[in-house]
């Protein structure tokens, strides 16, 4: 697939410096990826120490805020809790390892933080918005043969530990017009997990993660990603990515079989953020919108009375 998407009309925004300093993320992803990666016998506070640890070693770096941008048209209250997100909506795998950092710290790990990730599935479809056409040609979203709740598919969050770290397991997002594969974030902090879903605080950070090109074309040519054709955005033509790598939202990838992608991927990114500062999910300055013409059908107004409920079985 090749993207051709024009007619761009967001300005384009590098992350916000905290002290001029323009390249933190791409150092702080090696802090998140040593602990996140870490050998499933190392303890909680263990890996507490080596994120500390790490995160002390590259403070002098440590001067970028990741930029945010608007929540976008589908995002839902009341997301669960829970690490497996897909209810069995077939895809490429992918285990997201996320890690928050305070930006205005030093680098500290944010114990406590709630990462609530949402996203489309590999037809471009989002749970609690399943009529909009997502461009292209694909088959409607009720035809994937899946059990999966329409309102809460590949929606959840996770709270992180004293290492600032979250676990995800989901699927590689599909696509839908006029944007990139991506996946939506926001960070929450000073509230708690209730009902099965997370109450209280506030949002810290609202972004978007993105995924290298090369990666997305190709996991598109499978099953089940296939059967949606049409012209996919690239990085470079979307409206949101910005082009600053790990600090505009740019996972490191790492495949899990390397002749194979329909193993699946490991992703990781570290969120530098400020825990102090409050994010209405709007973006703020020039850019950061869904922007351009929305998919058909696409979402206006409130969302759906039948939005997700906390009463659905959640997990951690």
């Amino acid at each position: 697939m090749t993207g051709n998407h024009t007619g761009k009309s967001i300005t384009r925004r590098r992350a916000l410096a905290v002290t001029g300093g323009t390249v933190a993320a791409g150092g702080l992803a090696v802090a998140g990826y040593q602990a996140a990666f870490a050998d499933t016998g190392t303890t909680t506070a263990d890996a507490a120490t080596t994120a500390s640890t790490t995160a002390s070693e590259s403070a002098g770096s440590c001067m970028t805020l990741m930029s945010s941008v608007t929540e976008g048209p589908y995002y839902l209250d009341n997301a669960l809790v829970r690490k497996d997100i897909t209810e069995g909506k077939s895809g490429v795998p992918l285990t997201l390892r996320l890690t928050v950092v305070d930006a205005t710290d030093g680098c500290t790990p944010v114990s406590g933080a709630a990462v609530e990730i949402w996203h489309c599935d590999a037809w471009g479809y989002y749970s609690g918005y399943t009529t909009a056409n997502p461009g292209g040609s694909a088959p409607a979203e009720s035809e994937d043969g899946s059990t999966a709740n329409d309102n809460t598919y590949l929606r959840g969050y996770q709270i992180a530990g004293a290492n600032g770290v979250v676990k995800f397991e989901t699927i590689f997002p599909g696509w839908y017009t006029p944007r990139t594969c991506h996946i939506h974030l926001k960070v929450h902090t000073g509230g708690q997990k209730e009902d099965g879903t997370y109450e209280g605080g506030k949002v810290n950070y609202t972004g978007q993660l993105f995924f290298a090109d090369d990666i997305a074309e190709e996991i598109f040519t499978l099953e089940p990603y296939s059967k949606h054709s049409g012209s996919y955005t690239t990085l470079d033509n979307d409206m949101v990515y910005d082009g600053g790598g790990a600090s505009s939202g740019l996972l490191t990838l790492k495949a899990v079989h390397k002749k194979d992608p329909s193993k699946g991927y490991k992703g990781f990114l570290t969120i530098g953020v400020d825990p102090d500062a409050e994010n209405t999910g709007a973006g703020s300055g020039g850019g950061g919108g869904e922007g351009g013409t929305p998919p058909s059908g696409a979402p206006t107004g409130a969302p759906p009375s039948d939005a997700p409920s906390a009463s659905a079985s959640a997990s951690s």
